[in-house]
This record gives C-alpha cells, sequence and structure tokens, in this order.
C-alpha cells in the first residue's frame, strides 16, 4: 500500500517537471488575451452577478443529487425492506416541500431585463 502511494506521488511529481521543461513557453498577446466567445471583452470584469444564478445552480446540484439517489432506491427496491421503501419517501416529502416553499418564496421566478 506505501508502494503504491510513493509510486503514485512520484509519478505526479514527475510528470508536473518534464510538463514544465517541455512545454513551450513563447506568450504572445493573441495567446494570453482574455477569449469570451470570439468577440473581444467589453466591460469591467468585476461586475456583479446577479445571485439567481446561484440560487438556480444549487437547485439544480440538489435535485440532480436526488435523482442519484433514485437510481440504486430503484434498482434494488424488490431487496429493501419496508424500512428503506419509507425512508425513501419521507427524503422525497422533504425535498418536494423545498421545492415548494422555494416555489413560494419566487426563488424560480426568472426575471428579464429589458434593454
Amino acid at each position: 500500500m506505501i508502494t503504491f502511494i510513493f509510486l503514485s506521488i512520484g509519478l505526479a511529481t514527475l510528470i508536473v517537471i518534464v510538463n514544465y521543461l517541455l512545454a513551450p513557453k513563447a506568450l504572445y498577446s493573441e495567446k494570453v488575451s482574455v477569449y469570451e466567445c470570439g468577440f473581444d471583452p467589453y466591460g469591467s470584469p468585476r461586475n456583479l452577478f446577479d445571485i439567481h444564478f446561484y440560487l438556480v445552480s444549487i437547485l439544480f446540484i440538489v435535485f440532480d443529487l436526488e435523482i442519484t439517489y433514485l437510481f440504486p432506491w430503484v434498482a434494488c427496491l424488490e431487496l429493501i425492506p419496508n424500512f428503506g421503501f419509507i425512508s425513501m419517501y419521507i427524503f422525497l416529502f422533504i425535498l418536494t416541500a423545498g421545492l415548494f416553499y422555494e416555489w413560494n418564496l419566487g426563488v424560480l421566478r426568472w426575471k428579464t431585463y429589458s434593454t
């Protein structure tokens, strides 16, 4: 076990050193310029983002994880006792209640700004 740990650390270090030594280092203005969908950047990069983007991404992660918990549960549904069945429905009820709570708060409403 220790041998594999030292071997992996040594290999990772070797790869980083070889990459540093062999990588081309010629920098030019086009290579180090900011890339923004093929257009020259406009505006300040320090503009604040609306918190709505973060809320929607967190909600996506929560419900995406819910699906990852549902797959194994469905796969072994015949093998789990009633406790597993009931506990999954409690889990789904809590997530559904959270979804309705967020819906009532208006988190899922997307505000469009006209220019």
